[in-house]
């Protein structure tokens, strides 16, 4: 039975991301994202994760795509009336991206520390809390202040220009 229901879910992730990358409407596209959302959310049940799934669902199916779609049909997307970005906003985000990937090295790097989790309890939130503040300590920490550093420009963004008001 743990099989069907996989290939099933497997499939419509499959489906649902294909039809991201390759639908023209971006509200589609939305959509089949927060299906490809939930799928990966089944697939987390399968492993006896049930804090990623729900997780999952709250915080990416939820929020993150309510957000998308909400951005997607307010703004105009018009290419031609967007301006370019600065040099400086082109390198600070180079770094932020550099930042995040050294964080993923870090994090890849001390997997191997997780690995050895006993098999019973390995989808709980004390075992996830505990190798999250013990192993991965300075990884979350620099996650934050990158996710910190994101809600700031994201707030500057949606700022109008003080000066041309």
């Amino acid at each position: 039975m743990e099989q069907i229901i996989f290939i099933i879910l497997s499939l419509a992730a499959i489906i649902s991301a294909l039809v991201v990358i390759f639908s023209n409407n971006p509200v589609y596209s939305v959509l089949s994202l927060v299906i490809t959302f939930f799928s990966i959310a089944g697939h987390f049940v399968l492993l006896n994760a049930q804090f990623l799934a729900i997780v999952n669902v709250i915080v990416y199916a939820g929020a993150i795509m309510v957000l998308f779609l909400f951005v997607i049909m307010l703004l105009n997307l018009n290419k031609s009336s967007e301006p370019s970005a600065p040099l400086i906003m082109k390198v600070a985000s180079s770094v932020a991206g550099g930042l995040l990937f050294i964080t993923l090295l870090g994090a890849l790097r001390q997997s191997e520390a997780s690995a050895g989790l006993s098999g019973g309890n390995i989808g709980s939130v004390e075992s996830l809390g505990r190798t999250l503040f013990t192993n991965f300590l300075f990884p979350f920490e620099v996650s934050s202040v990158l996710f910190l550093s994101a809600m700031i420009g994201a707030v500057m963004l949606g700022k109008k220009n003080l000066k041309d008001s």
